[in-house]
């Protein structure tokens, strides 16, 4: 373990082709990256930490009538800025006559915007190494987390907040001079984002860049680790990791040093491979089964008209004291492309669980995905993790309401959690919004099956992901934390 954790020399070796990549060998190449620890996790959160003293940003709540550029729409109530640019926040008026709310009103972000989400990957010494960047968001709890290398929307990087250009754009939009690995439209927050979509992208530099102040290489087995620790790799560096093509082949790896999961990620491995995973006409014809069958529907409406909804004390909040709250934020950074201004945010009401229930079947793992309709979701129903919730929401719903499968996860005992962090959600636009991140391997038993879930493995997972609107972004985060537990000790420094 000594030698295969020795400190990579940074000489490039030069990208052979062109645009047109042959995706077994991209895989190849990203699973020994994913399998490769580079200086350790202790490196990089000791980076993060002197990083902090120069770059950060402080939000403090303030009320709502007080943000500076935004304001309420006369007759509306809608929050929006002054441009007409970067998002909006209106009411969404929903029916659902087959769930067990058949009808409700809420605000949501609208933000119509494509952004780009991008990783740029380049070769050093033999191995796939990932620029990230250390950002410091409003909403996130500990200041500095993981970004990809580009994490912007069209208002950002056209230049509506007059700030500071957009390091390493150039990248993604002038791609022909370069390697795409990865290329597609996914979804954000189907409950909290009107229809938003962004572009994930992992494009690879055939030349050297200057590495600027606050960016750093990493390998994919670095950040495989780093996704362990709580509230470090953020949510736009989750999605763009779930749509590497890490599928399909295994490197060569030592044996294994805890014989106790040794099974556990033997099947993990082979569920990434397995030859019999490819999309079927069956699993397609499933998603657009439930998607046909949906009659959930959801229109605008005045944000003024969201009954059940109360402008108070300078925030907008459910009568109930449940799911969310929209609330005001000031913000001052440092190293931000601008040093300060207010918005609206969103601030979920306690802590999420999102966890995907796993089994093994003749030696394969198999994941338990569910076909959720979302009012925010372009096509309705995307597939979603086992288990999405904040578990207080439920409260005071009928128990028909209950989520299924909640009471298997919560209740696991703990040798059969495979993975567990609390990991924060998209720090720009949701305040102090966090979910528990959990894998969880069902007993001997089993569990029973609803219509609305099926089993599918993990390559079908990641066929799916090359194309938009498929898995949304909680299932995505999930995937990228079940490829990290393909490699042993992944909490070591």
């Amino acid at each position: 373990m000594a030698a295969s954790r020795r400190r990579l020399r940074l000489v490039a070796r030069p990208v052979p082709g062109g645009q047109a990549t042959d995706r077994a060998a991209s895989a190849d190449r990203i699973a020994r990256s994913a399998a490769h620890p580079g200086d350790g996790v202790a490196a990089v959160l000791g980076w993060l930490a002197d990083l902090a003293e120069r770059s950060w940003t402080t939000a403090e709540r303030v009320p709502l009538e007080d943000l500076v550029g935004w304001s309420a729409v006369p007759g509306r109530g809608d929050l929006v800025h002054r441009t007409g640019r970067f998002y909006r926040i209106h009411g969404l008026d929903v029916t659902a006559p087959d769930g067990p709310v058949p009808h409700w009103r809420q605000p949501v972000i609208d933000q119509p915007e494509v952004g780009v989400l991008g990783l740029l990957a380049r070769e050093f010494d033999g191995v796939l190494h990932f620029l990230v960047q250390a950002k410091a968001e409003p909403g996130n709890v500990n200041g500095l987390q993981i970004s990809p290398t580009v994490q912007a929307t069209r208002s950002n990087y056209t230049g509506a907040h007059g700030g500071r250009a957009v390091p390493y754009l150039e990248y993604f939009r002038d791609r022909e001079r370069h390697r795409v690995i990865a290329d597609v439209r996914q979804s954000e927050q189907g409950a909290w984002f009107h229809r938003k979509r962004n572009r994930n992208m992992v494009v690879e530099v055939r030349e050297d860049l200057p590495v600027r102040p606050g960016f750093r290489w990493l390998t994919l087995g670095q950040l495989h680790r780093l996704l362990a620790v709580d509230d470090v790799v953020n949510m736009d560096t989750r999605t763009v990791l779930a749509c590497l093509p890490l599928t399909g082949v295994t490197p060569d790896e030592p044996p294994d040093p805890l014989p106790t999961d040794d099974r556990f990620r033997a099947a993990l491995r082979r569920s990434a491979r397995a030859a019999s995973a490819a999309l079927s006409a069956e699993l397609l014809s499933w998603v657009t089964d439930r998607r046909s069958l949906t009659a959930m529907q959801a229109r605008r409406v005045p944000l003024a008209e969201t009954h059940g909804w109360r402008w108070r004390d300078g925030r907008i909040a459910h009568h109930r004291g449940r799911f969310f709250e929209v609330v005001g934020v000031a913000v001052r950074a440092r190293g931000r492309e601008v040093d300060g201004w207010t918005q609206p945010m969103i601030e979920a009401v306690g802590t999420g669980v999102v966890a995907f229930l796993v089994r093994r079947v003749g030696g394969v793992l198999h994941v338990l995905v569910h076909a959720r309709a979302e009012p925010g979701s372009v096509d309705v129903v995307e597939l979603a993790p086992t288990v999405q919730c904040q578990p207080d929401n439920y409260l005071d719903l009928p128990a028909g309401a209950r989520p299924p499968y909640l009471d298997e996860v919560l209740d696991a005992p703990p040798e059969r959690v495979r993975f567990a962090a609390t990991l924060s959600e998209e720090g720009g636009r949701f305040f102090h919004t966090r979910n528990r991140y959990l894998v969880v391997e069902v007993g001997p038993r089993g569990v029973p099956t609803h219509p609305d879930y099926r089993w599918v493995t993990v390559r079908q997972l990641d066929a799916l992901l090359r194309h938009s609107h498929y898995l949304n972004v909680q299932a995505r985060s999930l995937v990228a934390c079940l490829h990290s537990l393909r490699h042993p000790n992944r909490g070591e420094s």
